[in-house]
């Protein structure tokens, strides 16, 4: 049957209020709430096709990923740090060794019949001098600089769409080549100490605005078609005094407000040629690891904040854990503040950051969320031996369409 919408609220409160795994009941299929997830899983490699060689093996992080996945058992969800490669080797290892397997402390084995990924800018050579420091290239970090977006080779931290439900890849749209400058408002940065602009024009007229990619990934769910919004901003870090690099995570937040919004935007085209934004009626999630916290950290919080209050972004309770809780306020006993809820971190960044909320699942409105959550389990808790594997803690809700 229904659930009553009086009852949201009280089901909110009490599906969000723990980090342990959350659990699917017997709904029918047409009313079975969607979940939708995001996770950072730092399956990368500094090598071309170092990932494939791990995946080929016995790789003990890969398996406390897929762990975690059969433990929540999202329907889409987007895995940020996976290396891409074209010929999807990376992606199919993972999937037929890892997901297909049941993995200790996980649970039974996970299928996605459908996936989504493309190329991103990562490692990709820009030919350009992009840190300005007079050379093209080079090696190591010096070469990551110089590529579109940060990365030793191209692919590096790609992104995976995985789905229970099918994707329709003739509509889906990619921004990978979207230039900065066309973006309405963008301010090519500023070297204080000269007070002119970090790029040359001919820099600045060719540079990227995403550091991996934006996709709108349409999927057709039981409920009709959900647009799954998803990429990973620059960190708003490893910069200078010109701020580079939080003005383009800003800028690439910045994006899917431009995207939601009503109005002509004969700039807004993607790497087919289409041009505009979403549809007016259209519904979607908007997910990634999008290196903002709106109140603590590095960063520009207002790109964050602003986007969360975009009227097309549905108002709903934070997802929580009280692993991120436990640990935030280990660092607040260090001496480390935060001015934002200590429940609402979904990742821990060592001693220089601390605990922060950087990892969103953004339904639109026209959807239902009847729950949600952050797999952190408390150090005590026997699920906290899979959800190690990376820095983030993935972050799911539970919709309604």
């Amino acid at each position: 049957m229904r659930i009553p919408a009086a009852l949201f609220p009280m089901i909110l409160a009490l599906a969000a209020c723990s980090g342990a795994a959350p659990q699917r009941g017997d709904t029918p299929p047409h009313e079975t709430p969607m979940r939708v997830a995001t996770y950072n899983t730092s399956l990368f490699s500094d090598e071309a096709g170092g990932l494939i060689r791990q995946l080929e093996g016995d790789d003990a992080h890969a398996r406390k990923i897929a762990a975690v996945l059969q433990k929540v058992r999202p329907d889409l969800v987007l895995l940020n740090e996976f290396d891409y490669d074209p010929a999807h080797r990376a992606a199919d290892l993972f999937q037929q060794r890892y997901l297909d397997v049941a993995q200790p402390g996980g649970g039974e084995p996970l299928r996605y019949p459908y996936r989504y990924l493309a190329p991103v800018n990562t490692g990709v050579p820009s030919g350009l001098d992009l840190d300005r420091n007079g050379s093209v290239g080079a090696q190591g970090r010096e070469r990551g600089n110089d590529a579109w977006g940060y990365g030793l080779h191209p692919g590096q931290y790609g992104m995976l769409v995985l789905s229970r439900f099918p994707i329709d890849e003739a509509a889906v749209r990619t921004f990978q080549l979207l230039r900065w400058s066309t973006l309405p408002g963008a301010v090519n940065p500023v070297d204080p100490t000269t007070r002119q602009p970090f790029y040359t024009d001919h820099v600045w007229t060719q540079l990227r605005l995403s550091s991996k990619s934006h996709w709108d990934v349409p999927v057709r769910t039981p409920g009709g078609t959900v647009h799954f919004l998803v990429s990973h901003p620059t960190p708003p870090v490893f910069d200078g005094p010109e701020n580079r690099n939080g003005l383009r995570n800003a800028d690439e937040i910045r994006l899917w407000r431009e995207y939601l919004t009503p109005g002509d935007a004969p700039w807004l085209c993607d790497d087919q040629g289409r041009c505009g934004g979403l549809p007016a009626d259209a519904r979607f999630v908007i997910a990634g690891d999008l290196n903002n916290d709106p109140a603590d950290g590095d960063g520009q919080h207002e790109a964050i904040v602003e986007l969360l209050e975009h009227p097309r972004v549905l108002r709903m309770a934070t997802p929580r854990s009280e692993g991120g809780e436990e640990t935030a306020l280990a660092y607040a006993a260090k001496g480390m503040q935060r001015r934002g809820a200590p429940a609402h971190v979904t990742g821990d960044f060592g001693r220089r950051n601390g605990a922060l909320r950087l990892d969103y699942v953004l339904p639109s409105t026209g959807l239902t969320p009847v729950g949600s959550g952050v797999f952190w389990p408390k150090k005590s808790d026997p699920d906290a031996a899979i959800a190690d594997g990376s820095d983030h803690h993935l972050v799911w809700v539970d919709l309604t369409l």
